[in-house]
């Protein structure tokens, strides 16, 4: 899965980066597991712009993707391994023994014609589904659920994975790709291996318009603004803005610390690291 570098004849291909999508077998989607995908452009139910950056870039539909894990004990064979527009991930469409077909997130060194299955007494290898209190220590997992039943939420991304640390009691201690270390009930659901798409991070744009495409406007500084329009906005010539830092609503950023106590906080054994 390496990404595809350009020779520079103009500037935009002289930096840009795309991925070789070799791992893929087929182009052509699942049609029972496609679902429309309104696109808000940002803004609410009332029409007002909640989200800045966001709107335009390609139609897409959704992929309903099995995060749940929930059809136990009934194996299933890897049909074809796609791209997901809404994701960085890779999916893999599975076909299970009783006719049923789903798609998962495509853990890493998951070929098509494997045979992967989800319950308490399966195998650890990429693509299964088990407890956490039934992985052993040191196991790479993703999809991790944060309560029995709901899905899998974190570790979903590119190239992420989970270890397991530790078993005390009912929680089972699990590091996450932030560095944090936080407990987990030993029911939860977890699936073996490194999600896939590994050189996801070395794609880089290279120009505006793949940004435009992916659905992701300007985004304009604060101290190019008018005084109307943010707090640093107005002055004389190129001004710095001659106060901390804020959004334009007026609340500080870049560090100020606005989260409020979480009842999961009780479940963070270790903080995430801090960037040096």
């Amino acid at each position: 899965m390496p990404v595809k570098k350009f020779k520079p004849i103009t500037p935009t291909l002289r930096y840009r980066t795309v991925s070789d999508f070799a791992e893929l077998s087929t182009r052509t989607p699942e049609k029972s597991l496609l679902e429309p995908l309104k696109r808000t452009g940002g803004r609410n139910n009332r029409g007002r712009l909640t989200m800045r950056h966001q709107g335009g870039g390609h139609k897409k539909m959704y992929r309903a993707v099995d995060f749940k894990r929930d059809k136990l004990n009934i194996p299933a064979t890897v049909a074809s391994v796609e791209y997901d527009p809404n994701r960085s991930a890779r999916i893999a469409l599975l076909h299970y023994a009783d006719g049923e077909k789903r798609y998962i997130l495509a853990p890493d060194k998951l070929i098509v014609g494997a045979v992967i299955v989800a319950g308490a007494e399966v195998d650890i290898k990429p693509g299964n589904a088990l407890p956490l209190e039934k992985i052993p220590l040191g196991t790479m997992v993703h999809n991790i659920e944060l309560s029995k039943g709901r899905g899998g939420q974190m570790v979903r991304s590119a190239g992420g994975y989970a270890q397991i640390m530790a078993k005390e009691g009912d929680y089972v201690q699990v590091r996450i790709p932030s560095g944090e270390v936080r407990m987990v009930r030993k029911e939860c659901y977890a699936t073996i291996g490194q999600v896939g798409n590994l050189e996801h991070e070395n794609v880089v744009f290279g120009k505006a318009g793949k940004s435009r495409w992916m659905g992701i406007r300007p985004s304009v500084r604060g101290v190019a603004m008018n005084p109307i329009d943010h707090p640093l906005g107005g002055g004389e010539g190129k001004s710095s803005g001659g106060r901390h830092p804020t959004t334009p609503w007026g609340k500080p950023t870049k560090g100020y610390k606005t989260r409020k106590k979480q009842l999961s906080d009780k479940y963070i054994v270790r903080r995430r690291a801090k960037k040096k």
